[in-house]
């Protein structure tokens, strides 16, 4: 064959499809906390449907759910664990001001 053929000829390899995220035994609710927190990132906030390689249902019922769970307060609406841990080391200050005349 020629260089240029051997170019444009597509690879043979065998990729390896990824297993579905959401089991067909998996209840998508609002209770089941273990399932709603593999889509939800550090921040808190919802994942994307590409990042998790849900169907367009799924990803609807899971948002859904979170929603509900934060709701309820089952989950928190955002996650300021390091927001609050760089608040506690400033150091306030406890002085009265004075008003200067």
């Amino acid at each position: 064959m020629d260089k240029s053929k051997q170019l444009f000829r597509k690879s043979k390899r065998s990729f390896r499809r990824r297993l579905p995220p959401i089991g067909s035994g998996d209840r998508i609710d609002y209770r089941n906390m273990s399932l709603i927190s593999r889509f939800i990132s550090e921040q808190g906030k919802i994942l994307s449907r590409r990042v998790n390689r849900l169907t367009l249902k799924q990803q609807r019922l899971i948002t859904i759910a979170i929603k509900q769970a934060r709701i309820l307060s089952s989950l928190p609406f955002r996650n300021n664990e390091k927001q609050l841990d760089r608040a506690e080391s400033i150091p306030r200050t406890t002085s009265p001001r004075t008003k200067n005349k």
